[in-house]
C-alpha cells in the first residue's frame, strides 16, 4: 500500500477539481443578468449544426483520457499538462469573475424546423448549462492543451495516427462550440491566445533547458 501511495503521490494535483467546480458553480449562480454580451458579426454567419454535439461531448472523454494517460505513464508530463490546464482554467475563472460575460447566440429549438436525437440533446444542454461564463472558452482551451501535451510527449512521437486524430478532434471540438452556439468565435480566439501564453509559460522553459543539455553533451 505504501509503495502504491508513493507511486501515485502526484494525485494530489487532482484536488484542483474541487476548487474549480466550487468556483465555477458559484459563478453560474451569480452571473445571471448583469454581464457583457460577447457577439461578433461573424457569429451570425455560422449556422446552428446539431451534429457537432458528437465532438462537443467527446471533449469529456478526451480530456479525461489525456490526463489519465500522463498520470499513469509520465509524472513529469502529467505535471506539465495539469499546470497548463489548471492555471489556464483559473485564469478563465478570474476573467469571468472580474468581467462577467455571456452570449445571446442560442437558437429557439422549437422553431428550428427539425427534431432529432441531437437537437433533443442540445435542448437538454441548453436547459442545464447557462449562456454565461464563456470567454475564454474552457472547452476550446482544454482541447488545445491536451493536443499540445500529446504532441510534446516523447512516448507518443511515433504514434502518427494518434497524433493526427488528436489534432482533428481538437479542431472539431473547437468548431463544435460555435456551431452549437455555445460560444462566440471570439471566445475560441481568446482560448487560442490563452493557450499560446500557457505554452510559453509551461513548455518553452523546458524546451530551452533540453537544448542546453543537448549542446552540453554534443547531441546538437
Amino acid at each position: 500500500m505504501k509503495a502504491l501511495i508513493k507511486k501515485y503521490s502526484h494525485a494530489w494535483v487532482l484536488l484542483y477539481f474541487i476548487f474549480y467546480i466550487t468556483w465555477f458553480t458559484w459563478l453560474e449562480r451569480v452571473v445571471t443578468t448583469k454581464y457583457t454580451i460577447i457577439h461578433l458579426t461573424l457569429d451570425d454567419y455560422i449556422p446552428f449544426c446539431e451534429i457537432f454535439v458528437i465532438p462537443y461531448f467527446l471533449w469529456f472523454a478526451y480530456i479525461f483520457l489525456a490526463v489519465a494517460y500522463f498520470f499513469f505513464k509520465d509524472r513529469s508530463e502529467f505535471y506539465r499538462i495539469t499546470a497548463f490546464l489548471f492555471i489556464g482554467m483559473t485564469i478563465c475563472l478570474i476573467t469571468y469573475t472580474i468581467w462577467p460575460n455571456g452570449h445571446d447566440l442560442r437558437p429557439n429549438l422549437d422553431t428550428l424546423g427539425r427534431s432529432n436525437i441531437f437537437t433533443r440533446i442540445m435542448g437538454w444542454l441548453y436547459s442545464t448549462d447557462t449562456c454565461t461564463n464563456v470567454c475564454p472558452s474552457i472547452h476550446a482551451f482544454n482541447s488545445i492543451g491536451a493536443c499540445i501535451a500529446i504532441y510534446r510527449s516523447r512516448h507518443l512521437k511515433e504514434k502518427r495516427t494518434l497524433r493526427i486524430g488528436t489534432l482533428v478532434l481538437t479542431i472539431l471540438i473547437c468548431m463544435s462550440t460555435v456551431f452549437l452556439k455555445q460560444h462566440s468565435i471570439f471566445d475560441v480566439a481568446c482560448a487560442c491566445l490563452l493557450s499560446l501564453i500557457m505554452y510559453v509559460i509551461v513548455y518553452v522553459p523546458d524546451y530551452r533547458l533540453a537544448r542546453r543539455r543537448a549542446r552540453s553533451t554534443g547531441a546538437i
